[in-house]
């Protein structure tokens, strides 16, 4: 039997929930709602999803605080997509760093979402074609760190697992895979978010900052991911292959 997509909704509107799993239903998903964080709780602790939609403004713990929870629990690589009902630029940035894969601001029409769903699910399910990968099942040595493509964990010294959201790894996998050279924005938005990405200039800053912060990079001087002032970014140390995976 073909895979259906599954669709986690998380809103505390009604009426929003019923026109968004109405219509994801009516487009071949197959969609799930949660009013609140415990209603997402107890159907997570039972059941896998391909996709959470969460909304930011909500009674309780609202979107970012489940947002964190998601990255820090077995879920961590779930993508997410954010709904905020506010133009502030903060809620965006406040999303991206805690791992949302992408925002999509209310009101929005109901194609657009659907179109924002199909994206994020093919760029977590396949790299872009230009995108110069490594063999799938290695790991993969760099300065006190590992990555376990098979698991999708990166390791450090002690073999302690550090969480990745989707939007981290593809980042460090396209520095891991072109290290010594210079990526601008543009190229790192479009390898790691594909030519449908309408992310904002500031995104990609924004992801680079949380990557250093997961491989304890000082901004300041950093060692792994170093700033070409004007140019981009650039993976710094060499790769080494450890072993294959199967």
């Amino acid at each position: 039997m073909d895979h259906v997509d599954h669709i986690l909704i998380v809103d505390d509107d009604r009426e929003i929930r019923e026109l968004v799993s109405g219509y994801l239903r009516k487009n071949g998903l197959r969609a799930t709602v949660a009013a609140d964080g415990r209603q997402m709780r107890s159907f997570l602790a039972a059941n896998t999803v391909d996709l959470i939609i969460l909304d930011v403004m909500m009674p309780g713990d609202d979107g970012l605080v489940l947002c964190r929870e998601l990255r820090a629990g077995k879920h961590k690589t779930t993508p997410i997509l954010m709904l905020t009902a506010r133009s502030d630029e903060m809620d965006r940035i406040l999303g991206l760093e805690l791992g949302a894969d992408d925002y999509l601001q209310k009101p929005f029409a109901a194609r657009e979402l659907l179109a924002r769903i199909n994206a994020i699910l093919r760029r977590t399910r396949m790299l872009p074609p230009n995108f110069q990968v490594t063999e799938a099942g290695q790991v993969l040595s760099f300065g006190d760190w590992r990555l376990d493509t098979v698991a999708r964990n990166l390791l450090d010294v002690e073999g302690t697992a550090i969480a990745l959201s989707g939007a981290e790894y593809r980042l460090l996998r396209v520095f891991i895979d072109h290290p010594q050279r210079v990526l601008n924005r543009d190229q790192l938005l479009n390898l790691t978010q594909g030519r449908d990405a309408e992310l904002f200039d500031r995104s990609i800053d924004l992801l680079v900052s949380r990557l250093r912060q997961r491989l304890g990079d000082d901004a300041r001087e950093p060692t792994y991911i170093k700033t070409v002032r004007n140019e981009g970014y650039v993976f710094s140390v060499p790769i080494e292959v450890l072993e294959l995976r199967q």
